[in-house]
């Protein structure tokens, strides 16, 4: 296949793993401008904290607002707040960023916070009394005002990493609490030396003081005002590339308006406020996409944290009812429940997005945002939810759909049954939950390449595979017997819809042992 490489798009410079604004600016990137979100929280509040996904901006958003409080306004020339009535003043800035380290001993935090406190000291001063981290931190905010003239400026990046490498690990987690409870304690007790404190992170963990003690912090996490301060918009998808997403549709041999959709299948979809009429792009994925013109699931292979199926497989949770079970708005704005319902967890780290919202019960339905975080999150499993032997890995699913395509059903029961057999059991505890969870994993995935639907509500078939050519009705029991799940499928009218299809059906009965943890029993009409 012939394609065209572009002339337009190597004038676009796609600041790909750059978080530095003044890089940014200085080096010609292109720059989607989110000043005006930013100064609406400078010039209405004073202490603030955004929860999104990793990889969506950030670490970037809070370097612009470092260059902002540095009063570099010729790096900001063009830009919203270029125009607005603002001092330009150098304000005395600290900026903590834990993001870099991978805290696996409380050592490693103590050295970060310890090369935190003790760069500002050197800027002004440390007093010798001034022993533990909380004590120092509120010293130097304190010398900081006195020796400026100026209020100080506090911007703390991925406040959370350390307590998210820790999940399962309480002992840790534990002692990462105390060491940050009384580390952000300093903010309280400072108040009147800050002149902005803005803190960012994947979660929320309500335990830690930041919260608690501080009550006049503002989360604006899923306040619709700034749901879009982070990631790209529809709008801003054409405002700033439009040239580019043509330049891609080319090279793929689409039209214009086809590669827009597929970017929004892929990569759009994330909402963060109950009130947000439109999803947000995933900034990662899209600039990949526009920089090397070829789709890809970027945002997903930088790396899954083990965490989110650490959680699943602890609580033994229902996968299936990911998408389907209601959140109340508390639930959902705390991970501190992670231990009983995963959901959160995996919502403030994006796998998960708000899809529907009931106004009467102030609960939430979750979703996949889209085709990548979908199906990169499906095939991410399946090594935790199958059987683990040398024979199978996750390109065996070419095998299956080969099947289905080509009408092989007893290729494909025999392949199935194949895929529980002589295997090394990773997940334990309810064998009927295993056994769901295996095929809720399964039939997601084989969903990407055939049409398949999976339902689990009560007289709804439980697995529809449809092809161009064959219609699949598959009724699942456990302990029981394929007959009777076959004749479940009879009794319960299944097929009678596809009597007028002209395609060929087959109505396939199978029974799971909860003894052998094996499909022990199917039948085929």
């Amino acid at each position: 296949m012939h394609r065209q490489t572009s002339n337009i798009v190597a004038f676009m410079k796609y600041p790909i793993g750059i978080q530095n604004f003044g890089e940014v600016r200085r080096d010609g990137y292109v720059y989607v401008d989110k000043t005006a979100l930013m100064w609406k929280m400078v010039d209405e509040g004073k202490y603030y904290f955004l929860s999104r996904p990793r990889r969506f901006g950030k670490s970037l958003l809070l370097s612009t607002m470092e260059a902002f409080f540095s009063g570099e306004r010729e790096l900001f020339r063009g830009l919203y707040v270029d125009g607005v009535e603002w001092d330009w003043k150098a304000y005395p800035i600290m900026h903590l960023d834990l993001n870099t380290e991978k805290y696996d001993t409380p050592q490693v935090l103590s050295d970060r916070i310890e090369l935190f406190l003790s760069t500002n000291e050197k800027l002004y001063g440390h007093e010798s009394y001034e022993k533990s981290f909380g004590a120092r931190f509120e010293g130097v905010i304190r010398r900081a005002f006195e020796k400026t003239g100026l209020r100080v400026v506090i911007l703390v990046d991925e406040y959370d990493k350390p307590m998210l490498q820790a999940i399962g690990n309480e002992e840790l987690q534990a002692e990462y609490r105390g060491t940050l409870k009384a580390f952000y304690g300093a903010l309280k007790s400072s108040d009147r030396y800050i002149r902005f404190a803005f803190l960012t992170g994947v979660t929320k963990f309500g335990k830690v003081s930041v919260f608690s003690d501080l009550n006049n912090l503002k989360d604006i996490s899923m306040l619709p005002q700034y749901s879009t301060i982070c990631g790209i918009t529809e709008l801003e998808l054409h405002a700033n590339f439009d040239d580019s997403v043509k330049e891609v549709a080319a090279f793929n041999e689409m039209t214009q308006e086809e590669c827009y959709e597929r970017l929004r299948r892929d990569f759009d979809g994330y909402h963060f406020s109950k009130y947000a009429k439109e999803g947000m792009y995933n900034p990662f994925s899209v600039l990949n996409t526009l920089s090397s013109q070829v789709f890809n699931d970027y945002w997903f292979e930088t790396g899954t944290p083990s965490f989110l199926v650490h959680q699943l497989k602890k609580t033994c949770y229902p996968l299936e009812n990911m998408t389907t079970e209601e959140l109340s708005t508390d639930t959902l704005n705390s991970i501190d429940i992670m231990d009983e319902n995963p959901l959160p967890l995996l919502y403030q780290s994006g796998y998960l997005t708000l899809k529907s919202y009931d106004e009467r019960f102030d609960s939430f339905i979750l979703g996949f945002p889209n085709r990548e975080v979908e199906q990169g999150f499906i095939k991410y499993l399946l090594p935790f939810y199958t059987p683990k032997t040398d024979r199978k890995s996750t390109f065996s699913i070419a095998r299956f759909v080969k099947d289905v395509e080509m009408g092989d059903a007893e290729g494909f029961m025999h392949r199935l049954q194949d895929f529980f057999a002589d295997g090394d059991y990773q997940v334990v505890g309810n064998t009927e939950k295993y056994f769901q969870n295996t095929l809720y994993v399964f039939f997601r995935l084989l969903g990407f390449y055939v049409n398949v639907e999976r339902r689990t509500s009560n007289g709804r078939i439980d697995v529809l595979i449809q092809t161009p050519d064959y219609i699949y009705i598959l009724e699942l029991k456990i302990n029981q017997t394929a007959a009777a799940a076959l004749q479940q499928i009879e009794d319960k009218g299944y097929a009678l819809p596809f009597a007028s299809d002209s395609r060929q059906l087959f109505k396939i009965g199978i029974n799971f042992s909860t003894e052998t943890k094996l499909i022990d029993d199917w039948k085929i009409a």
